[in-house]
């Protein structure tokens, strides 16, 4: 049984959230939910799918993340010609010293991006299954670790048809979440303008400098935006700490259960897909300032979660809003009555 989060704990993961948060939208407008979406991919140590049209922000927010962190940060853009060792890397002759010597790829790093992913072929996907599952890539039958943490943040671009290989189910399962970005509100966009325009008033914010991997200090010395690897170790760790009632857990099941009886489904969720819903539930119980999760956390990235792992019968159904989906597949699935008085 795990212990519940400390109050001392708890603030000081709303702290580091906090100050996550507003280092990310310094530059960033209209990702609130985006933002949200990758933060529990984060604190749930899974990878997260963007699929959104051009535009909208998806590269700028993985590199706003891995800034905020202090993470290495690597981006691959995708094309059909790209080759899996282009990727996890090789071993290449080394004439000074007559021998083969690896040369890592880009995915030794902490966060990867993998730009519009669906244009990749499908072998060159697949050079990212075990990377995501196990955390390593082999070279040549040597198995190599990757840096920890690792996190993949793969976009892919909804609207286009020509020259796209569509993912695997086997790859898209290994996906915590798929989420989309949306277009910035009126509001935004005129900050946003100011702000690309340099017509912001008052004095231009101090860019993110990312504090050295091991330092300490305590979190009040810290300006807005510096952060360490310390600091996605608490938050990973409260993650760990959120607890669940046997009711809620039954509830996942069922819900989770239910995909599998759906008239519209021919491949339901699978069990990987169950504990991934649990782990971003618990993320979304620590967004909201609690140590236990409700039925409303799950409910709350349950489309995310589960709609892009689904096979269903008919393929137009893909096309259908996940949120509205997912909302008559919660309908037939009965809620536990939590205790909220903790």
């Amino acid at each position: 049984m795990t212990q519940p989060l400390a109050t001392s704990v708890v603030s000081s993961v709303q702290e580091v959230i906090g100050r996550l948060k507003r280092s990310v939208g310094t530059h960033l407008f209209g990702l609130e939910r985006a933002t949200d979406d990758l933060l529990i991919a984060l604190m749930a140590r899974g990878h997260i799918l963007l699929e959104d049209v051009p535009g909208v922000g998806k590269t700028a927010l993985a590199k706003s993340f891995a800034e905020a962190l202090g993470l290495s940060f690597r981006r691959i853009q995708c094309t059909p010609d790209l080759l899996p060792a282009d990727i996890v890397g090789g071993l290449v002759f080394d004439p000074k010293n007559t021998e083969f010597v690896l040369r890592k790829g880009p995915i030794f790093t902490n966060l990867l991006l993998v730009d519009e992913i669906n244009r990749a072929l499908p072998r060159t996907q697949s050079a990212l299954l075990e990377a995501m599952a196990e955390g390593q890539v082999t070279i040549d039958g040597e198995s190599h670790p990757l840096p920890q943490p690792f996190l993949v943040i793969a976009t892919q671009n909804p609207i286009e048809s020509q020259g796209v290989f569509p993912l695997p189910e086997a790859q898209l399962d290994r996906f915590l979440l798929k989420t989309a970005l949306g277009y910035p509100s009126s509001s935004d966009d005129v900050s946003m303008l100011a702000l690309h325009l340099g017509l912001r008033g008052g004095q231009a914010e101090r860019p993110f400098q990312a504090t050295k991997a091991g330092t300490t200090g305590a979190d009040d010395d810290r300006p807005d935006g510096e952060h360490t690897f310390a600091d996605l170790a608490v938050l990973q760790s409260a993650v760990r700490s959120v607890q669940m009632t046997d009711d809620l857990l039954g509830y996942i099941s069922d819900l989770v259960r239910a995909t599998r009886a759906h008239a519209d489904v021919q491949v339901g969720a699978s069990p990987r897909a169950m504990i991934m819903l649990a782990n971003a539930a618990r993320a979304v119980a620590v967004l909201n300032d609690r140590d236990f999760v409700t039925p409303d956390d799950v409910q709350q990235v349950a489309a995310n979660v589960l709609f892009h792992r689904l096979v269903l019968l008919d393929p137009a159904t893909s096309a259908l809003d996940p949120d509205t989906w997912v909302k008559s597949l919660l309908a037939t699935v009965n809620v536990p009555i939590e205790d909220v008085s903790r």
